[in-house]
């Protein structure tokens, strides 16, 4: 294992100094492994947070500032937060008008937040959840009952985060993440595992002349393992799954070529040229856009494709100002 660490039981302390000493919009506590806004929301506008295992970064650290998350909770690599971080989480940034919970579709994840939810409602804070469950790859895996939440998260958390921001209430914000939710599909392949930092090893062996397609953003097994086609092949059966899952003509569309880590860029906008072309067949219409490593699996060679179904509302609040060290654009 070659890695850029000090200890595999320091990773994620380590790290989050070091998100800190980068990042003048946010300040972390490092007893509760939470990275805050550094100037909270101002009171009477809901909070939003999210949270996850660690080694997806930008995921969920990097989209904390204005314009999206008020709190981000770190978990260890590929493992949920406690409810007790969440839980610090949720009562430190509520100003008075609630709290809306993201929340992707994992066993962990689901309980965890589930029982934070619990105990900010005991302590008069409403709350309110979105799963997302996005990943058209598996209905059922390892760790999760239906689909996995993956990349439909990043482009719903800067939906609502705007919402937010301008002061809709948490009726209004719930019901948006549900519609953003239920309009984004994706999915991933991978060229290589990933590496566990606890681990010192591959997740799983992947011989050099294979991929997987479908693959999740912990390594979990995907729908089948082929010989490495081209990108065009490759861009197909990314694709095809997701338009036979919903139809995304007629209406504007938000997409996003993610890398899972290990791939570098020139590689993103060659696949994301062959997508491109690929939907204009398709007769589905690109409004906006993103390229690069948003929601990754440490070190792992591979991509991902999010589409949502979007509407006038959602583009205006997709471009509304937004300043995190994931996303930013507008300030």
């Amino acid at each position: 294992m070659k890695k850029l660490i000090n200890s595999p039981d320091d990773v994620i302390a380590d790290a989050l100094k070091g998100v800190e000493a980068s990042d003048d919009n946010v300040r972390v506590d490092h007893a509760n492994r939470v990275i805050y806004r550094a100037t909270p929301k101002e009171a009477g506008k809901v909070a939003i947070i999210s949270g996850g295992g660690s080694g997806h970064e930008p995921m969920h650290g990097g989209f904390v500032g204005i314009g999206m998350l008020d709190a981000a909770c770190a978990g260890q690599v590929f493992t949920s937060p406690t409810p007790d971080q969440m839980l610090e989480a949720t009562t430190t940034v509520d100003t008075g008008a609630g709290v809306l919970h993201i929340v992707k579709n994992y066993t962990g994840d689901i309980m965890n937040f589930e029982m934070a939810a619990e105990m900010a409602a005991d302590a008069g804070i409403p709350v309110e959840t979105v799963v997302v469950a996005d990943d058209v790859a598996v209905q059922d895996s390892l760790y999760t009952a239906g689909r996995r939440g993956v990349g439909t998260t990043v482009l719903l958390e800067k939906i609502v985060g705007a919402a937010a921001e301008e002061g809709q209430d948490l009726g209004a914000v719930k019901v948006l993440a549900q519609k953003v939710a239920d309009n984004g599909r994706s999915m991933g392949m991978a060229l290589t595992s990933c590496t566990v930092p606890s681990a010192g090893k591959p997740t799983f062996d992947l011989p050099e002349d294979q991929m997987e397609i479908g693959i999740g953003i912990h390594g979990e097994p995907g729908r089948h393992r082929e010989p490495i086609g081209d990108a065009k092949s490759i861009a197909k059966q990314l694709v095809d799954p997701i338009l036979q899952d919903l139809d995304f003509t007629g209406s504007p569309v938000i997409a996003m070529l993610n890398g899972m880590g290990g791939t570098p860029l020139i590689e993103l906008y060659l696949m994301y040229g062959e997508v491109v072309a690929l939907l204009k067949e398709a007769g589905v219409e690109i409004s906006r856009n993103l390229v690069g490593n948003y929601i990754t699996s440490l070190d792992m060679a591979g991509c991902s494709l999010t589409l949502v179904k979007a509407d006038e509302e959602m583009i205006r609040l997709w471009d509304a100002p937004v300043k995190t060290a994931g996303l930013r654009w507008g300030l």
